[in-house]
């Protein structure tokens, strides 16, 4: 019988650590459930944040959707209730966090910066990830709910608004010695080629989707698989089952809507 995997965010961005996943383990059942109705979660607090995630536990316990693991594929969650739901739930739990610790090793101008949601970029945990891996390098933080709403209108209607793009990345301003940029909120590699593009290529980007992928293999201990490419997988892999907490206008999704416990 094959794992299944559960995999959580705020609305599609989970959708990129997702797609990683499903390459990496192709063989496993997979679930996705975004709390759309709460989006964005960077502006929610941390308690409102693990009121939301403990009722997600609630709702696998109630519908027995009998979860080897979940993955918490929102930075935001991740940074600010990753340790109260671990203790919650005996369902093992991988988080999603910014990739602060690469981004340091890897910079040759010794600036980076942490593109993320507003709660991201204050949380606690943040700033530990800066304090031990950022030695030496400066670390600038910017945050955005506007590339949050960019990117969900991208990913379910095609549609993209270069105005709206534009006058964001300009408002944030990153520092011209800036020579990687972490991606630190899983909606925001949906926009990585447009990011890319205004920047001419000079910033590398990095997320945490690939260290998710194998993370989650290692603890359901699965062997080795070869990689499948997305093409052949878009072909190959199981259906997938969608869960939301607020409609979805969108044909690029089979949407199966629930209302999480309040």
């Amino acid at each position: 019988m094959s794992s299944h995997i559960l995999v959580f965010d705020s609305g599609i961005g989970g959708t990129t650590v997702l797609e990683h996943i499903q390459a990496l383990i192709p063989n496993a059942s997979f679930s996705y459930f975004m709390d759309n109705a709460y989006l964005p979660y960077g502006e929610l607090s941390s308690q409102q944040i693990i009121a939301r995630l403990t009722s997600l536990l609630h709702f696998i316990e109630n519908e027995k959707l009998h979860v080897d693991i979940l993955v918490i594929a929102c930075n935001t969650a991740s940074t600010s209730a990753l340790a109260v739901i671990r203790s919650l739930t005996t369902i093992p739990i991988v988080g999603v966090v910014p990739a602060i610790k690469p981004a340091a090793a890897i910079t040759k101008s010794k600036r980076i910066g942490l593109l993320a949601t507003p709660a991201t970029t204050r949380s606690k945990y943040t700033q530990q990830l800066i304090e031990s891996y950022g030695q030496g390098v400066t670390v600038d933080l910017y945050s955005s709910v506007e590339l949050v709403a960019i990117a969900e209108q991208l990913y379910l209607t095609g549609e993209f608004s270069q105005f709206r793009f534009d006058q964001e990345m300009q408002r944030l301003e990153v520092h011209k010695d800036t020579d990687v940029l972490v991606l630190g909120c899983t909606h925001f590699p949906i926009l990585a080629k447009h990011i890319d593009s205004y920047y001419d290529g000079v910033i590398q980007l990095l997320d945490s989707g690939a260290a998710i992928a194998h993370r989650v293999r290692t603890l359901l201990n699965v062997g080795e698989e070869k990689r499948i490419d997305p093409a052949v997988l878009a072909e190959q892999k199981k259906p997938l089952h969608y869960y939301a907490t607020a409609s979805v206008l969108t044909t690029k999704l089979n949407i199966v809507s629930v209302k999480l416990i309040d």
